[in-house]
């Protein structure tokens, strides 16, 4: 079921961030966040016999991308705006970041999270100091649409719709053409679209010839629906394992910008996620959490055609109970 968004107070659309904001965010984060390697994963006995490439975001501090995007945003603030300290709302991951960043400068940080946030992630947020609070799934979203609480002080770091942020991001684009100049098609995770735009956006400007796709799973598909719809739209959600993608709605300054900048949305199964998790640990010895995952569930269904794929491996923090259901072929 889809409906158009509203309720949250309209913003102005956020425009792609330029080469120069992209290269001036590698310089600024060069300090806090790694450059990731380009693993070759080949598959012999798979239909097609494909050889994908994986971006391992897995091995960042926190173990996801995050923290690209949100160092970039408290270090454009300055000190200054982060004195009273920092906010944030996330699944976990970027909490995390948020959080991790905070305790270098020594400032206060507080997480908003939904209610069905997996203590994997939460137990980590509190380990790097942070403060949790938990939130009815609703109005949890709502704050990231209003970007921010009314009731919770401090600079609020989006997770998706922040210019810094989406720069940030946009470092792995630049990273995955200097590795791979032959890169055809890269698949990112889907949930908010700032990793998915940022990385498009670097890409438009040095891997033109590179078409990239969110991809999203079947619990919850806001990019699916808003690109058949022709404008954004709010969808049904159903809670799983996948827990760092799939809100209920499109955040409606960030449509402009993925539009213009995705080729598309590849949407897989929980059953298609829980394999490719397994894959990775079976023949790659990589842990992902299942929004890390879709990006491999993705290129297995084989939509994009052939060429040279990469395969964005956005975070590896997965419960280690629902890791040992999958391994041993449940799904959570």
């Amino acid at each position: 079921m889809t409906d158009r968004t509203d309720a949250a107070p309209s913003r102005p659309p956020i425009a792609p961030p330029a080469l120069e904001d992209i290269r001036a965010a590698r310089d600024r984060i060069a300090a806090i966040a790694l450059r990731t390697p380009l693993l070759r994963l080949q598959l012999p006995d798979l239909p097609g016999a494909p050889t994908l490439h994986l971006k391992l975001e897995t091995l960042q501090p926190i173990g996801s991308f995050k923290i690209r995007g949100a160092a970039n945003a408290i270090l454009s603030a300055g000190r200054r705006a982060i004195e009273r300290g920092v906010v944030t709302a996330s699944a976990g991951n970027m909490a995390q970041g948020v959080a991790y960043v905070a305790k270098q400068f020594g400032v206060p940080c507080s997480v908003m999270v939904p209610d069905n946030a997996p203590e994997a992630k939460t137990a980590a947020v509190e380990r790097l100091g942070a403060k949790v609070i938990r939130l009815p799934f609703d109005e949890w979203w709502s704050a990231l649409e209003r970007h921010g609480h009314p009731d919770i002080e401090g600079f609020f770091v989006h997770s998706v719709c922040d210019p810094a942020v989406i720069a940030g991001n946009g470092t792995i684009g630049l990273e995955i053409a200097e590795d791979l100049p032959e890169t055809d098609v890269i698949l990112v995770p889907y949930g908010g679209g700032g990793l998915s735009s940022g990385i498009a956006s670097a890409a438009r400007h040095v891997l033109p010839r590179a078409r990239v796709y969110g991809c999203e799973v079947e619990t919850a598909t806001p990019l699916r629906a808003s690109l058949e719809a022709g404008e954004p739209v709010r969808v049904s959600h159903r809670p799983s394992f996948v827990d760092g993608i799939g809100g209920k709605s499109f955040l409606p300054e960030m449509w402009p910008l993925v539009r213009s900048v995705l080729a598309g949305s590849i949407v897989v199964s929980l059953e298609e996620t829980a394999r490719a998790v397994r894959l990775l640990v079976e023949r790659a010895r990589v842990v992902a959490e299942g929004a890390g995952a879709t990006s491999l569930a993705a290129a297995l269904r084989g939509e994009t055609g052939s060429g040279t794929v990469v395969c964005v491996i956005s975070g590896g923090n997965l419960d280690t109970a629902n890791l040992a259901t999958i391994l041993s072929g449940g799904v959570p």
